[in-house]
């Protein structure tokens, strides 16, 4: 009943663990079965490894949370050596998320993890181009295209490209994504924002800026999934700020065949089988047979 499929692979439920929020799933073994997800995105990982950004990381604000990690990660080969074994026997959909800092850095790590068991590559195009002054390669259409078009050679697994909520029009991008050769969309990821800290009279944290995710940002989100599905003829996979069965069932009405849970990890670390339990009664009390058959109605 809540079976679905992106692309040619089934997943046993459309609850995918958002990346950067449940590292490679070790972290939850003792909280819950990790094999009732439909899928687990890797934490973000870069061709070099990563030791993340100095100075306070997490920042809990109304209704959400603002972070700065800085992708901290043990790079694209420690993760297939030390971390990809444990996700293979989990038996559930494993997605790595790929970000880098120039057009060659994706290349690298797309073109490596072709060769492994991992079933998609969600490519992280928040990540700031440095070879263009830094402004992220998912700001702008052509950048996004770009990068999408250059790295489609070197992998012939599924390429889903996360956008990033800061893009200057989420339709397009979509659109420029879909024409460069993705094979899904995956969307949204942190907007970026601001906080101060009145007593010291600084920003909280050192780069300033930092990504703000939590249901704070469900509504925006929301709208945005439903641009992108209307924009493209791709599976979606909807994110942000979903905490209960309810959130979820609204991004799949909006277009989303698949659904990711990032910040409620953090308060409740079993969130995950609550909403597939909360969605599979839902179905079962709407007489629904499967998700499809309210997947996109809103228009």
């Amino acid at each position: 009943m809540t079976k679905v499929k992106i692309l040619d692979h089934e997943l046993k439920n459309p609850v995918i663990a958002a990346s950067g929020t449940f590292g490679f799933g070790r972290e939850y073994e003792k909280y819950m079965d990790l094999s009732k997800l439909g899928g687990i995105s890797s934490k973000g990982l870069t061709w070099e490894k990563r030791d993340g950004n100095p100075g306070l990381r997490i920042h809990e604000t109304a209704a959400g949370i603002m972070n700065s990690i800085g992708l901290q990660n043990p790079s694209v080969k420690g993760f297939i050596r030390d971390e990809l074994p444990f996700m293979e026997k989990l038996g559930t959909y494993i997605l790595a998320n790929i970000g880098g800092s120039t057009t060659e850095d994706y290349i690298r790590s797309v073109a490596e993890i072709d060769g492994t068991s991992v079933d998609a590559i969600e490519l992280n195009i928040s990540c700031p181009n440095v070879k263009e002054g830094g402004m992220a390669f998912g700001i702008r259409c052509q950048d996004a295209e770009s990068i999408v078009r250059a790295v489609r050679p070197f992998t012939t697994k599924p390429l889903i490209v996360k956008l990033s909520p800061n893009a200057e029009d989420i339709s397009s991008m979509a659109y420029s994504c879909a024409e460069a050769g993705a094979d899904g969309i995956s969307l949204v990821n942190t907007f970026n924002a601001l906080a101060i800290d009145i007593y010291n009279r600084k920003p909280v944290f050192n780069n300033v800026t930092a990504g703000l995710s939590g249901p704070c940002i469900k509504p925006i989100a929301l709208r945005m999934v439903r641009d992108a599905a209307m924009a493209v003829d791709l599976p979606i996979i909807g994110l942000g700020g979903i905490q209960t069965w309810q959130d979820a069932i609204e991004f799949i009405m909006a277009g989303a065949t698949a659904i990711q849970v990032g910040t409620a990890n953090f308060f409740n670390p079993q969130i995950m089988l609550d909403i597939i339990q909360g969605i599979e009664a839902f179905l079962v009390s709407e007489g629904i047979k499967n998700l499809e058959e309210i997947r996109g109605i809103i228009r």
